[in-house]
């Protein structure tokens, strides 16, 4: 565990079941994870799959969280709270309950057979960098500069930003 608390963000998604309370859940289940904070949240997004492209559009978002879990320890708790939440993992890009993934860890990189930090492809993904820039307009990825500069490499995949519900 680490001393200070990290500010680290998780990207959420689901298409299984009601996804947007899913998604909503999950959030909540965030700020509930030992030593761990939410700080923010984005708005829910309707982005089309990636990958396999016969199933259900995912609902997504981003958190901003802080916490004194290691970027491991971090990944073991959100495989968790998917694997409550109903996860099943199949094939690569399947239709799901719940997808939590680290994206930032403080300015850390990481590379395991687990967890690469920052995520490898956040970069090149609308579903994340719509949200994350709608939180953190000024967020630096590690490696790759401004989040801000790779938002127009992701104009062309279908975003929905979506209102929101009392």
């Amino acid at each position: 565990m680490n001393d200070a608390p990290a500010l680290a963000y998780i990207a959420l998604g689901a298409n299984l079941g009601d996804p947007q309370a899913m998604v909503q859940n999950a959030i909540a289940a965030l700020n509930a994870l030992p030593d761990t904070r939410l700080i923010r949240a984005s708005s829910l997004y309707r982005t089309e799959p990636v990958g396999l492209k016969r199933q259900p559009d995912f609902i997504n978002a981003v958190a901003a969280i802080r916490t004194k879990l290691s970027p491991q320890d971090l990944l073991c708790a959100l495989q968790n709270l998917e694997a409550t939440h109903g996860r099943v993992r199949s094939i690569p890009n399947a239709p799901r309950t719940l997808d939590l993934d680290i994206l930032l860890y403080a300015d850390q990189t990481l590379h395991t057979l687990a967890l690469t930090l920052p995520h490898p492809r956040m970069h090149l993904r609308a579903f994340v960098l719509a949200p994350l820039n709608e939180i953190a307009p000024d967020l630096q990825i590690p490696g790759r500069g401004s989040m801000a500069a790779w938002l127009p490499a992701v104009a062309g995949q279908r975003i929905l930003r979506l209102p929101v519900t009392a």
